[in-house]
C-alpha cells in the first residue's frame, strides 16, 4: 500500500451528491487523488488507473456494489473496499465483509467519521471493525 497521502480513490456512486460529498471529504483529509464514477461498469472498465481504494455504494444499477466488488476481486485483490449504504441490512453487511471489503458503512450521521477511522486502518494496516455502523 503506496503512503496515505498517495493512495488514490474511486469514488463509485450514483447519487452525484454522495460522489462530490466523498470526495470532497477525502480532500479535506489530504486524499487528492480521487477518481468519481456514476456506475460499477465504467469503474470496472478504468482499473487501469489502478485505484488503492475503493469507496462504493452498494444500491446502484446496473450493477450493484457487491456484484462489482467480486468482479474486481477476482482480478486484483490487493484492492481495498469500503462499501457505504443506505441499506440498513445486517445480512448484507455480512455478505460484503465476507466477499473482502474493509468495512460496510451506513450513509447517515457517522459516516464521514467512520470512513476517517477506517481510513487510518488501511493506511496503517490495522484490522477494520467489519460491523454495520
Amino acid at each position: 500500500m503506496p503512503k496515505s497521502d498517495c493512495l488514490k480513490f474511486f469514488i463509485v456512486d450514483d447519487d452525484p451528491f454522495s460522489r462530490m460529498f466523498y470526495r470532497q471529504y477525502l480532500m479535506n483529509l489530504g486524499y487528492s487523488d480521487n477518481v468519481m464514477f456514476d456506475n460499477g461498469p465504467d469503474c470496472i472498465q478504468k482499473l487501469s488507473l489502478q485505484p488503492d481504494v475503493i469507496i462504493l455504494d452498494y444500491d446502484m444499477s446496473p450493477m450493484n456494489g457487491l456484484e462489482v466488488m467480486r468482479r474486481i476481486k477476482k482480478t486484483n485483490p490487493e484492492i481495498q473496499f469500503l462499501m457505504i449504504s443506505a441499506v440498513d441490512d445486517r445480512k448484507l453487511a455480512g455478505a460484503v465483509i465476507a466477499n473482502g471489503a474493509v468495512d460496510f458503512i451506513l450513509k447517515g450521521e457517522r459516516d464521514l467519521e467512520l470512513i476517517r477511522k477506517v481510513l487510518g486502518k488501511i493506511v496503517s494496516g490495522g484490522e477494520a471493525v467489519h460491523a454495520v455502523h
